[in-house]
Parts: C-alpha cells; sequence; structure tokens
C-alpha cells in the first residue's frame, strides 16, 4: 500500500498501546479507522481523541475469542467504512510461569486470544477484501517470543509461533490479489500487555487466576531488549505496510537470538545420521 489517504483501516486491540498508536499513524495519514476493543471507555477515549482530531473513526466493542462476534465486527466495518482495505489483528494477552504450572484455563485463554483471534480476523475480513478487487494488506501482531523460545512465556510462544507461520502462508498465497502481510515480532515494547488479567473472562477463572508476566520495565534486567515506544514501533510497522516488508523487528537486539535458533536447526542436518 503506498497511499493511507480514504482506505479504511480496521485494528483489534485499537483502544490502547500498539494498536492505537499504529491507528495515530494511520490516521495521520488520511485513513478511516474502525477501532475494536473490549474495553468500552478507552475505546470511547480513542475514538472521542480521533474525532476530536478530524479522523473518521468508529468503536467496536469486540471479544475476538468469539467469531461472531468478529463477524459482526466486519459487518459494521465494510458498513461504515464502505470498504475495508487493511486489517490489523493486534488485540492479544500473555500469563506468565514455567509450562508445567500452565492451567487449562491458561492455555485455552492464551490460544483463544492470541490464535484464535487473529483466524478469526482472516476468516471474518479476507474474503471480502479479496472481494473488493482493490488489494489491501493484513497485519498481525506476533512477538519476538514467535521466532525464538522465551523461558516462562510458553503458551504465549505456542500462539505467537501460530500467528507467524499464519502470515508467512498467508503472505504467499495473497500475492495474486495484491493484499501484503506484515508481522510485527517486537521484544519489550512500553503496553499494558503486563495487565492481561483484567480482561481474563470468568469462564478462564477471572484475573485472579493469572500468573503475571515478568514486569517488562526497562530496570528489569532479567528480560533481553531495551523498552521501546509505542510510537516508534507504530512508525516501523506501518512503514513496513508501504514497503510490503514481511517481517517487522523492531529491536536490534533480536538479530542474534534469530540467526542462533537457524543456525541450531541448520546444524541438525551434519550432526544426524544421513538417510
Amino acid at each position: 500500500m503506498d497511499t493511507f489517504e480514504g482506505r479504511g483501516a480496521m485494528i483489534t486491540g485499537g483502544a490502547s498501546g500498539i494498536g492505537l498508536a499504529v491507528a495515530k499513524q494511520l490516521g495521520a495519514r488520511g485513513a478511516r479507522l474502525v477501532l475494536a476493543d473490549i474495553e468500552q471507555g478507552a475505546l470511547d477515549d480513542a475514538v472521542a481523541g480521533f474525532r476530536e482530531a478530524g479522523v473518521e473513526a468508529h468503536g467496536v466493542i469486540c471479544d475476538v475469542r468469539k467469531r461472531e462476534q468478529v463477524e459482526a465486527l466486519a459487518d459494521e466495518s465494510f458498513g461504515k467504512l464502505g470498504g475495508v482495505h487493511l486489517i490489523f489483528n493486534n488485540a492479544g494477552v500473555a500469563v506468565g510461569g514455567p509450562i508445567v504450572e500452565m492451567t487449562h484455563d491458561d492455555w485455552r485463554w492464551i490460544i483463544d486470544v492470541d490464535l484464535w483471534g487473529p483466524i478469526h480476523g482472516v476468516e471474518s475480513f479476507l474474503p471480502r477484501m479479496i472481494e473488493q478487487r482493490e488489494g489491501g494488506h493484513v497485519l498481525f501482531t506476533a512477538s519476538f517470543a514467535g521466532l525464538v523460545p522465551n523461558v516462562g512465556l510458553g503458551p504465549y510462544c505456542v500462539a505467537k509461533y501460530g500467528v507467524v507461520a499464519l502470515a508467512e502462508v498467508l503472505s504467499r498465497e495473497l500475492r495474486e490479489h495484491q493484499i501484503g502481510v506484515s508481522v510485527l515480532c517486537p521484544m519489550r515494547v512500553g503496553t499494558n500487555i503486563g495487565s492481561s488479567e483484567r480482561n481474563r473472562a470468568d469462564d478462564y477463572g477471572g484475573p485472579a487466576a493469572t500468573s503475571p508476566v515478568l514486569s517488562q520495565d526497562a530496570d528489569n534486567s532479567d528480560l533481553a531488549g531495551k523498552v521501546l515506544g509505542v510510537d516508534d514501533v507504530a512508525k516501523l510497522t506501518v512503514d513496513a505496510v508501504v514497503h510490503n516488508r514481511l517481517y517487522v523487528l523492531p529491536h536490534e537486539e533480536s538479530r542474534r537470538a534469530i540467526r542462533r535458533r537457524f543456525e541450531r536447526i541448520d546444524r541438525i542436518f551434519e550432526e544426524q545420521p544421513t538417510m
């Protein structure tokens, strides 16, 4: 996408963090917005801010775990915007701790939001985008944890590896439709994902059932990578859309770990017996 002027964009998790920051970048470039979020107050504030700035913006409450709500979100998005040319499957949650300590509800919650959420977005929006015949872009928020295993974030890694795979396959399948794909894989970013439990529904045990992720603050030396601001990450993400880059890798520190992972895989061909 070389221009966002007049284009329709839908962003899940759009009321805060990376989602809101990307929405601001798109709105400043002339995009018309639908923000989806599970938090009514934050969503109302975000939409009001855009409208005060002269940006067309609409808010839709949506729980991405539920396909019927994402289908309704697609109906509203295409109805309000006339066309949707960019979808950003960004909503996500996290839970911390060793895999052996994870409850079944921990697994269900993370997979339902972080993996099924993007799948629902693809199911609900992509066929209509293809039918428009106007090109576009599909964007996902994954994580460094979707490229390299992160100790203490097992379910999150499983979900985010899946999101990366989803993006990689789509990037090939959508070329003929002139629809680009990008997947954002940052380390630490200044968001509120560390308090994900605030949105954990009762059918997963509620907020009290969550083991929080480690502090993402800069003073936590146990975690790799500096803490980047959401605005800087959003600028790089939108630049990746413009230039149709599949991977968005904001942290230079992640490069060595990613390389090591693939070198470990490659060495197996030398170490194992020849078939």
